[in-house]
């Protein structure tokens, strides 16, 4: 296996770790990186664009990094909240009026984003053509009965987080999450990620820059790395749980390689990146990257403070949430107890670490059977870690 890209002195073992994927977990393209203190430190990608094709992974190869894309998007309300154009304790319907509809008149806006809202399936899922239409999922969202009084519990909000999200940032700034990334967060940044991915770059795509994905696995198939009484699987395999109606919010899921799904901005679901890009807003976010820094340190620790944390009524195992960012914890291991970030099902990850001042981007064109602890992702992890306790 050919590794491009660059590793700094100290942190081998990621590159290790990183060669290791292809030979023994089946990786068939993928990214890593690494920022320490706004600097990288790992660069490296390898093998195939496309999951099912022969043309090289290159340098600035994006992929779709499915959940990923939430805490890139929870960047979005924190940099609201940081400038005084949020408040997080204000009812949702004080910004979007027609949300307050079937009991939700005081659900404040942190319930959107740390998953206690009570909103993580609807009674009609969404066509793939209607999850297109920017209207119709926060439309079906604020005429949804909660299904469970909201605050008084938390489960993964997996795609009804994404519309929430989105119609919230329209309404304070009148544009959606993924023009407010492209001007705010990606643009200064000059960062790979994308929201909604521009037609010039669809076209960029078919010379080299996004590549094809596998398609998504069985419904059976999704695992978590805890041992719940029930498992994710089983409670997956009954169509009137809460786990499978969550992730049936659209039905049947698109088409994650159709450019029209790619153009459109899904904040739970379809952002694009890459592994640079990933890593890059991450270190932004706790420190300086190339002259620019987007969260003051009140927000990173707020970015940071447990929101939600036990058994989550939609993952089944234990899960820890702060405002838009999965924590470190036994379902999604990150760096260390400091880190935040978000996992994408089947294998992405993007988190930041403090504490080290660590940022993480890992993006792979071959989803596994995995929600949050990917094996590939959490070897690299690893790495990083044995990288720093050896001195790097």
């Amino acid at each position: 296996m050919d590794v491009n890209g660059t590793v700094a002195d100290g942190f081998e073992p990621v590159r290790e770790a990183f060669v290791r994927n292809f030979d023994a977990l089946g990786e068939r393209g993928a990214a890593v990186s690494v920022y320490r203190n706004g600097h990288p430190v790992v660069d490296m990608w390898a093998g195939t664009k496309d999951v099912d094709g022969t043309d090289p992974w290159q340098r600035g190869t994006a992929q779709v990094v499915r959940s990923a894309t939430k805490g890139v998007a929870a960047v979005v309300p924190l940099l609201l909240h940081q400038r005084g154009l949020l408040d997080l304790d204000a009812p949702v319907g004080e910004y979007w009026p027609e949300f307050k509809a079937r009991g939700k008149e005081q659900v404040p806006v942190r319930q959107v984003l740390n998953h206690r809202a009570g909103l993580p399936v609807l009674d009609r899922p969404l066509t793939p053509e209607e999850a297109l239409d920017p209207a119709k999922g926060p439309e079906a969202v604020a005429a949804q009965a909660p299904a469970w009084e909201p605050g008084s519990d938390h489960g993964y909000h997996a795609l009804t987080y994404g519309w929430m999200l989105d119609e919230l940032v329209r309404r304070v700034t009148g544009q959606g999450a993924g023009e407010w990334i492209a001007a705010e967060i990606a643009g200064p940044l000059g960062a790979g990620l994308w929201l909604g991915l521009p037609a010039e770059e669809e076209a960029a795509g078919r010379a080299g820059r996004v590549g094809r994905v596998e398609g998504p696995e069985p419904s059976s198939g999704a695992v978590l790395r805890a041992r719940p009484k029930r498992s994710v699987t089983e409670a997956y395999a009954d169509p009137d749980s809460l786990t499978r109606r969550a992730f049936a919010a659209i039905t049947p899921f698109p088409d994650q390689n159709d450019p029209a799904y790619r153009a459109t901005a899904l904040p739970a679901t379809n952002g694009i990146a890459t592994a640079d890009g990933l890593a890059r807003v991450y270190a932004a976010l706790i420190g300086e990257v190339d002259g620019v820094r987007l969260f003051d340190e009140d927000t990173a620790r707020l970015a940071r403070a447990e929101e939600s944390a036990g058994p989550d009524r939609v993952l089944v195992v234990n899960t820890r949430f702060g405002l838009g960012f999965m924590l470190h914890g036994s379902a999604s291991p990150f760096l260390s107890p400091d880190s935040f970030g978000h996992p994408g099902r089947g294998g992405s990850l993007g988190f930041a670490d403090p504490a080290s001042g660590i940022a993480f981007g890992y993006v792979t064109n071959g989803f596994r059977k995995t929600v949050t602890a990917d094996p590939r992702a959490q070897a690299l992890v690893r790495a990083v870690r044995e990288s720093l306790t050896r001195g790097a």
